[in-house]
């Protein structure tokens, strides 16, 4: 098994916007070969030190996939393909981070 989190710096005041386009690819993602988990997270302001301030225009993509396999596909996966290409305004930029559990 895999993790991914995928951190999506949403342009200003548009995060609710890009959500309602994410939502609409969660149940086709889930429906992939080798997906375990795929949901959307987002800040939560807490009065916890080690945390930073709460991010208004960040959506946290977590992910859980069998394999690198599984996860290559899902990237190509035409679903995927379709759905970057409509989301492409609202997004300011994106990062992964690929882990594996030990």
């Amino acid at each position: 098994m895999i993790i991914v989190l995928a951190t999506v710096e949403v342009a200003a005041g548009r995060r609710d916007e890009f959500l309602a386009e994410f939502r609409q690819v969660v149940p086709l993602v889930r429906a992939e070969v080798g997906c375990l988990e795929y949901g959307p997270a987002i800040d939560l302001p807490t009065n916890i030190a080690a945390q930073p301030a709460a991010r208004p225009d960040v959506v946290v993509i977590v992910e859980k996939w069998e394999s690198i396999e599984t996860l290559e596909a899902h990237l190509i996966a035409p679903h995927m393909l379709a759905y970057r290409a409509r989301v492409k305004p609202l997004v300011a930029g994106t990062t992964i981070q690929v882990l594996r559990p030990v």
